[in-house]
């Protein structure tokens, strides 16, 4: 999608969202460091500027949480159908709601075991992909030096609005780094641990999509189109090795996020549950976990009903800039928060967080307006729900406390 986006730019895209996450990632590393206990957007937002915004904050990584095992079930549906297109997309997506939705109200999660090895597993697809690549390239297309510098910039196709409407897409690259603020609990010495591994997972994501996304390009003819967008990396990987290439290559990634839906269809539930336990959500019904399995059964059934609804009427695409929307959103609330952090310190170096936050948050906010406007008015109309829900709980709150009798 980033390469139709932006013209083929791919490389440039996921270099410039990369400069973008690393402002973030700084942010976030310095908001872990003040608040060490287990937090996140809505806990850095929450604390250092308002609850109020801090709410928003969650509301709308609710959304993320929610749209994370739609944009699964798309995918697998699309690898599955790759495997065995007699199959209509319709039953295969119907499948792994089903599927995702079973395994989560029985309580089954993947072990770390479990996860370990599929992401050993997922390291030895990408070296064989980079040796198979490099082989095809050397041995088949080798060209001038235009041809090797063509992803990074090709004057025939160059327009910036294309590369940045790419960027605000390769974001999602990125995101999942900012998750390992939430594991200040587990961390030792989470001051100095967690910062760092913000940074470097954020940093080592981006060469190695880089290093992916640039000898794809160079084994994919400009111009060519693709079987199907959505899998249009495994197609990559078939013209490069074969067929062997093309089902190893499949199969490790529809796995992966098989494991990666499942997950997050029952963080999402997770999430809601709090929001219900919270009061910010109907807690009769997000608010309940089954009593045996101690799994918020009410929230894992609804968002499979919306996973199943959302999987036949949306695109990948749309997909994943709502996804997105609500990502860029919390990242500009963190670096807000961190800015404004350093603000309050007495420090005589407080300027060089101050600027580094705020080109964070500038970067962000221009990305998020680079989105399409499809997203951009639900994303709105999504935040806008949230923000009603919240006036609505303080006063029902400030209803209570005035219907108190006092003893």
């Amino acid at each position: 999608m980033i390469y139709q986006e932006s013209r083929g730019h791919v490389l440039l895209a996921i270099l410039l969202a990369l400069v973008a996450m690393l402002f973030t990632a700084y942010s976030y590393g310095r908001m872990a460091r003040a608040y060490p206990k287990g937090g996140s957007a809505f806990t850095y937002v929450g604390e250092e500027l308002h609850p109020s915004l801090g709410y928003i904050t969650g509301w709308c990584m609710a959304m993320d949480y929610i749209l994370n095992p739609l944009i699964c079930t798309i995918w697998c549906s699309k690898a599955a159908m790759n495997f065995v297109p007699e199959v209509p997309y319709v039953a295969w997506v119907v499948l792994f709601a089903a599927l995702f939705t079973a395994l989560n109200l029985r309580g089954v999660e993947t072990s770390a075991r479990i996860n370990a090895a599929v992401a050993a597993g997922l390291g030895v697809v990408i070296v064989l992909f980079v040796v198979v690549a490099i082989r095809y390239v050397v041995h088949l297309h080798a060209g001038s030096a235009a041809f090797y510098l063509d992803p990074v910039y090709n004057k025939a196709t160059f327009s910036a609005p294309a590369v940045f409407r790419g960027t605000s897409i390769a974001v999602l690259t990125y995101i999942g780094f900012d998750g390992i603020s939430t594991l200040s609990d587990e961390a030792h010495d989470p001051a100095r641990t967690i910062p760092r591994a913000i940074l470097l997972t954020c940093l080592i994501t981006g060469v190695l999509a880089s290093l992916e996304v640039y000898l794809a390009q160079l084994v994919w003819p400009r111009g060519a189109a693709f079987p199907d967008l959505d899998t249009a990396y495994v197609a990559v990987a078939q013209r490069a090795g074969g067929m062997w290439l093309f089902a190893l290559m499949n199969g490790a990634l529809l796995i992966a996020t098989i494991g990666s839906g499942m997950a997050s269809q029952l963080g999402a539930a997770r999430l809601l549950f709090a929001m219900g336990e919270d009061g910010a959500l109907p807690r009769k019904f997000f608010g309940v976990l089954n009593p045996v399995r101690r799994i918020p059964q009410n929230n894992v059934l609804l968002i499979g009903g919306i996973v199943l609804v959302g999987a036949l009427a949306m695109s990948y695409e749309l997909g994943t800039e709502l996804l997105n929307y609500g990502a860029l959103l919390a990242f500009m609330g963190v670096n807000i928060a961190s800015a404004v952090l350093a603000w309050r310190s007495d420090g005589s170096r407080k300027w060089v967080p101050i600027v580094l936050s705020v080109l964070g948050f500038v970067v962000c906010f221009f990305l998020w307006l680079n989105l399409g406007p499809t997203a951009r008015w639900a994303g709105t109309a999504w935040a806008i729900v949230g923000i009603a829900l919240w006036l609505l709980r303080r006063g029902q709150m400030r209803r209570d406390r005035l219907t108190v009798t006092p003893v």
